[in-house]
Order: structure tokens, then C-alpha cells, then sequence
């Protein structure tokens, strides 16, 4: 594993037990510069988790708690007359930062929810006019309670689309809810962690990750997947075209944490669920046969020869 990194996933493992999968995902997307959707039931470390990466890294964290009162103004920023200059000034909102924690993403009302579409995918805010670039690395870390659904607004396709990928936190093993327990006694518990990484440095690590090495044959292992999303009868919408760009951005991103410039078929299987699965609309049998998008990816993946190289 590249040693810098590997860095990174100590320092959050500091305050997050047993996690290392999730960890290295959110990792994973911060340096493909995407999105991630944290959903799992409460109480596992989502928020914990985000928060945990934000801090390891020097830059500018905002986290906004999204309710069905959240205006998008709250996120994007409003203009307001300065009495004193008789001109509109921008009011910065949650988004201008580097990581953006949405917690309880479904709770915002779709309004709320629309405003993050153009800060997520291209990277700037519009407003009367005026085009704000957001700052470099930017990266929104969304987080939903997938079982409660009294007081929430189902995100739409074009939404969840813009999520690279999505993961579950998933319940601790006996022992390492035992070590989570012993560890909230301690006055670390709650402590802050420190920066190991420099804003400047996961530039780096993102260039870096361009430059990893994929071989057209793999390229086509992942456009396989694609059609294969589209052409079984489990799936009533299969993947798009974006869906295999942010699975050839994850590899990269995820061949480069493992050490390699050059990605290989298992970083391919590696991503694949989290990055595609969310992206699926199930057919009446999909849903019956299989608990969720993440096994009938694993099972379409069946049918799609792996290349050798």
C-alpha cells in the first residue's frame, strides 16, 4: 500500500474500529475527486467516520445537518445589500469548503437537495448572475438512514447519480464493538484528530492518480459490466456512460492506494459494487431475488469475462 496513504487510514483507524474497507473507499473517492454517500442505519460511525477524514486533512470541513426547513441558501450562499456600499455582497453558505459533511441528506427537502446537483458536479455556485468557483479539492460526504422514512424526501436518480459511490459502515464484529466501548472511557474518544495530510498533498495524490496506467482491455472489461447492467433481467435501467467513467476514476484511485500505476481486474472488482450499484433501478425480479443493487451487480459481474491482463 502506498505508505502515505496508508498514513492517512492509521489516523482514522485511531477513532474508527474495524473499518478499514469503508475507510480506504472514502479515501478512494476523495482522490478520484468524486462523492460519496454514506448510508447505514444510526449509530454505526458515518458522521464519525467523515469527520475523522476531514480532520486528517488540512482543509476547510463544514457540516450542515439537513432538515425539511433547510433553504438552499443554507448551502449555496445568498447576496444581501451592504447598507454601508449600497451594493450586493456575497454570504458565503455551508458549500464553500473543501469537505462538505450533508447529514441526513434525505431530510432535505428536493429544493434543499437540488441546490447541491450544480455545486457537486461542476464545481462552482450560481448566483444573480455570478459564478463562484469552489475551492480544490471539494468533496461532499453525504450520509442517510436508509431503514426511517417518516420525514424524508427520497433523492431522485439524477441526484444519487452524482455520488461516485456508495457504502455501508455495516455492524462491528463482538470484538471490535468491545474495543469501541472500552476506547469511549478514554478522553481520546472525543478528541480531535490531527492533520496527517496537507491540502497541497492530496493535490498531489489526485495527480498522481491521473496518471495511473489502464490498459484498453480493461477498459472494455468495464464497458462489458455496463451493457451487461443494461441486457439482464434483473435490472429495469442499467448503468450509464458516467457510472464507467467513475468506475475507471475508482480503480485508478484504488490501484494507486494499493501501491500500483497501473490498475488490474480485481480494482475493477473491488469498486464496481459501490460504484454502479447505486446508480440501478431493480425489475420486480431483481427485488425479489436479491436483498439489494450490490448482489445483483456481484451477480451480473458473473456473466462478464475477466481479462487477463
Amino acid at each position: 500500500m502506498n505508505e502515505k496513504i496508508e498514513l492517512l487510514i492509521r489516523n482514522i483507524e485511531k477513532i474508527i474500529v474495524g473499518k478499514r474497507e469503508p475507510i480506504i473507499k472514502v479515501v478512494c473517492a476523495m482522490l478520484a475527486e468524486g462523492h460519496i454517500l454514506i448510508e447505514d442505519v444510526p449509530g454505526v460511525g458515518k458522521t464519525r467516520l467523515v469527520s475523522a477524514l476531514a480532520s486528517s486533512v488540512e482543509g476547510k470541513f463544514n457540516r450542515i445537518q439537513l432538515t425539511p426547513d433547510i433553504m438552499p441558501s443554507d448551502i449555496v450562499g445568498f447576496s444581501m445589500i451592504n447598507p454601508q456600499t449600497r451594493e450586493l455582497e456575497y454570504k458565503e453558505g455551508a458549500a464553500l469548503c473543501n469537505f462538505l459533511l450533508a447529514d441526513e441528506i434525505n431530510r432535505a427537502s428536493p429544493k434543499a437537495q437540488s441546490s447541491l446537483l450544480e455545486v457537486m458536479e461542476e464545481h462552482q455556485i450560481s448566483l444573480d448572475g455570478k459564478t463562484i468557483a469552489l475551492p480544490a479539492p471539494f468533496m461532499v460526504m453525504a450520509t442517510q438512514n436508509p431503514v426511517e422514512t417518516y420525514g424524508t424526501y427520497h433523492l431522485p436518480e439524477a441526484q444519487m447519480d452524482r455520488f461516485l459511490m456508495k457504502i455501508s459502515m455495516g455492524y462491528p464484529t463482538a470484538e471490535e464493538e468491545l474495543d469501541i466501548i472500552s476506547r469511549s472511557e478514554t478522553p481520546q474518544f472525543a478528541a480531535k484528530l490531527d492533520a496527517v495530510m496537507t491540502i497541497n498533498d492530496v493535490k498531489e495524490h489526485i495527480n498522481a492518480v491521473k496518471n495511473v496506467h489502464c490498459t484498453d482491455s480493461i477498459k472494455e472489461y468495464i464497458v462489458a459490466l455496463l451493457n451487461a447492467t443494461r441486457n439482464s433481467d434483473l435490472i429495469k435501467l442499467g448503468a450509464s456512460p458516467r457510472a464507467g467513467i467513475a468506475l475507471l476514476k475508482s480503480a485508478k484511485s484504488y490501484a494507486y492506494i494499493m501501491g500500483r500505476d497501473y490498475v488490474v481486474p480485481d480494482d475493477v472488482k473491488a469498486m464496481m459494487s459501490c460504484v454502479i450499484s447505486h446508480r440501478l433501478m431493480l425489475s420486480p425480479k431483481g427485488k425479489s431475488a436479491y436483498a439489494d443493487g450490490e448482489a445483483v451487480m456481484e451477480q451480473v459481474a458473473l456473466s462478464v469475462p475477466v481479462p487477463v491482463k
